[in-house]
């Protein structure tokens, strides 16, 4: 299991298909969006559907193998 780090930098939030962009598991965010059509994100163990959704510190998004943690910095 790949498990990584996201600080939120100061931000409120990030939305869910640009998390997966910008943390190199998709080239673009409509490629995070169709990811998220398929069924295959989960956000905190729970598959998620809002492809624009707001990930906030503390939370864990996961793909396949990959382990996301959202900080705050």
């Amino acid at each position: 299991m790949q498990k990584i780090s996201f600080p939120l930098q100061g931000h409120p939030y990030v939305e869910l298909n640009q998390l997966l962009k910008l943390c190199g598991l998709c080239d673009s965010g409509g490629a995070g969006k169709q990811l998220v059509a398929e069924g295959v994100v989960k956000v905190n163990g729970k598959t998620e559907s809002r492809k624009t959704c707001k990930i906030t510190a503390g939370q864990k998004v996961a793909l396949g193998d990959v382990v996301i943690t959202v900080t705050q910095d």
